[in-house]
């Protein structure tokens, strides 16, 4: 811009970016690291748990006051999800067959 002798408001009407667009900084990248590394550390320590799990954990052992869907698209961007498990039908024995009256 300092090349063609335009200011920021002007580059970005010209361009047609609102110029907080233009200056958006996305904040709390520090506080996602710290979040990852949780979740990561207590897959890999409790790898039965689930999401509400750790988030439990989180919220309450821990006392960390994040946002449940913050942390769950963390989660999920980790690609830490656990396969659900159908549940297996028992398998019952076949029923003896039915007795008859005798003719008569």
């Amino acid at each position: 811009m300092a090349a063609f002798d335009l200011s920021i408001r002007q580059a970005c009407k010209l361009f047609a970016v609102s110029e907080t667009a233009y200056r958006y900084r996305p904040k709390n990248s520090l506080e996602n690291d710290d979040i990852a590394h949780w979740l990561i550390k207590l897959t890999n320590d409790e790898s039965d748990w689930g999401f509400g799990s750790c988030f439990d954990y989180l919220r309450n052992v821990q006392g960390f006051s994040w946002n449940h869907k913050r942390v769950y698209r963390i989660y999920r961007e980790l690609e830490l999800n656990l396969r659900i498990r159908p549940r297996r039908r028992p398998k019952r024995d076949k029923p003896a067959p039915l007795k008859t009256a005798p003719a008569g």
